[in-house]
């Protein structure tokens, strides 16, 4: 599945660089029997299967030494929001290790002993941890330095200041009977940035008053 969208575009570019790396291993190289199972029943009852606690550890102890200073995150609907200020913490520091999960969970008891962080991406659930996992390093290789163009261009987007961005526009200057906004033709780099900055907070007072707050 890696490194799937990753492997195209920006990332995918950074990474034919070597601006970042990645490596996938196979939580079933180190399942139990015949069938390298890495699931089981849920204890209690209940619905779908749950991800064994020793098959994970020996799979995470298999790959990752005990001072290895990475972060271990665990993609989990559970966990504690994405925000970009974790995206930036996690970008400027020594690379992650991405745990995606299966089924209806992961065993408690391995996410306590190994140190686990659980990180969700949205209010929603996935089939799996992988794609979640895609968009947490996707969110962090454009941070690398040398990934984007512009190093602006990661300083004045959404969520970077507790704002959402403001409006773009582009040639040509009237579509459809839609102008650009005057004021971004003047070339008055203040009326520019102060009409951004409204815009910005306008359009979080409308759809994330949230952040505000």
């Amino acid at each position: 599945m890696f490194p799937g969208p990753l492997g195209v575009s920006l990332a995918g570019d950074a990474l034919a660089r070597g601006l970042w790396s990645l490596t996938a291993k196979n939580i079933r190289d180190h399942g139990l029997g015949r069938h390298r199972t890495v699931d089981d029943t849920p204890a209690g009852g209940g619905p779908g299967m749950v991800i064994r606690c020793d098959v994970l550890a020996a799979a995470i102890d298999a790959n990752v030494a005990q001072d290895d200073p990475r972060p271990k995150l665990l993609m989990s609907p559970r966990g504690k929001p994405l925000t970009q200020s974790r995206v930036r913490e996690l970008a400027a520091g020594p690379g992650a290790v991405i745990v995606c999960g299966r089924f209806e969970g992961v065993d408690e008891r391995v996410i306590e002993a190994r140190g686990l962080e659980e990180v969700s991406i949205g209010d929603y659930v996935l089939s799996g941890g992988e794609m979640a996992a895609m968009i947490v390093l996707d969110a962090c290789v454009r941070l690398l330095p040398g990934v984007m163009g512009k190093e602006a261009s990661g300083t004045e987007e959404s969520f970077e200041s507790n704002r959402l961005e403001y409006p773009h526009y582009t040639r040509p200057r009237e579509w459809e009977g839609r102008p650009i906004p005057d004021v971004l033709l003047s070339g008055n780099h203040a009326m520019i940035e102060r009409w951004r900055r409204a815009e910005s907070e306008r359009i979080t007072r409308e759809r994330r008053p949230d952040l505000l707050e």
